[in-house]
């Protein structure tokens, strides 16, 4: 059995990510029986072991970071009675055929990134506590978020972060920790269904003190006020992130 393992770095969200490879497909030829196709995150496709055809499996796992989407893709296929020499010569082939196929991959994802409104939040932390924003309107009135906003065109999710904070609550911050990414449900700001996602890190205070100047109130709580508060749907499934960041301060 013969085993080649792939990392790259795509700097797009992860829901980008994992549509554009599923729309460039594999690299090489001949098309292999999709077996499994398991959303979210996991691509899994092998050929069926038919009398006279090599096995092959190609599977490819998403894990969303601060800097992007990291893609691992591992092939595994079994040469049989041709033996070892014609494993080598395969594995030169595919290793070719997968760089080239990656760099163009990881290229597509950017350029499609650019076209896909982006959400970026922080949970600021403070001495055990993180604070909590309160929307004021829209269909999430009253509901509890970690505040935030949408990333403009040519701005980086970082950059927007810290312009967002220090226009809704008066405050400079530092950005540490990436705690996580959660896809949005329906469309946002005009893009297509499913295509937004919200990224938030972890952040501390630098200058100022925070003023609600577009939410309804603001609150500092611990980690065990967290679960009761009444949070929009795409921030909630942070909140194991959130709790352990609490823990580390």
């Amino acid at each position: 059995m013969f085993q080649l393992r792939f990392t790259t770095l795509v700097e797009a969200p992860l829901t980008v990510a994992f549509d554009v490879a599923r729309a460039l497909g594999r690299p090489w030829g001949t098309p292999l029986d999709e077996v499994v196709s398991q959303r979210p995150w996991r691509d899994v496709y092998a050929a069926a072991p038919a009398p006279g055809r090599r096995w092959l499996t190609h599977s490819r796992r998403f894990s969303a970071t601060g800097a992007g989407t990291l893609v691992e893709e591992q092939l595994a296929w079994d040469t049989g009675v041709l033996g070892t020499l014609l494993g080598h010569v395969l594995r030169r082939r595919i290793v070719r055929a997968m760089q080239s196929h990656l760099d163009a991959y990881a290229a597509a994802a950017a350029r499609r990134a650019l076209d896909v409104l982006q959400v970026v939040g922080a949970a600021i932390v403070d001495d055990g506590r993180v604070l909590v924003a309160q929307r004021s309107g829209g269909p999430y009135d009253a509901l509890w978020e970690f505040p935030g906003g949408k990333v403009e065109p040519g701005e980086s999710d970082l950059s927007a972060l810290v312009r967002e904070i220090g226009e809704e609550l008066g405050v400079a911050i530092v950005p540490r920790a990436f705690l996580g990414e959660v896809l949005l449900d329906g469309v946002v700001g005009g893009g297509a269904p499913g295509s937004s996602t919200l990224r938030v890190w972890e952040a501390r205070l630098t200058e100022g003190t925070p003023v609600a100047h577009e939410h309804a109130a603001l609150r500092w709580v611990q980690e065990d006020e967290l679960e009761a508060l009444d949070w929009i749907p795409a921030d909630r499934p942070l909140l194991p992130a959130v709790r352990a960041s609490l823990r580390r301060h």
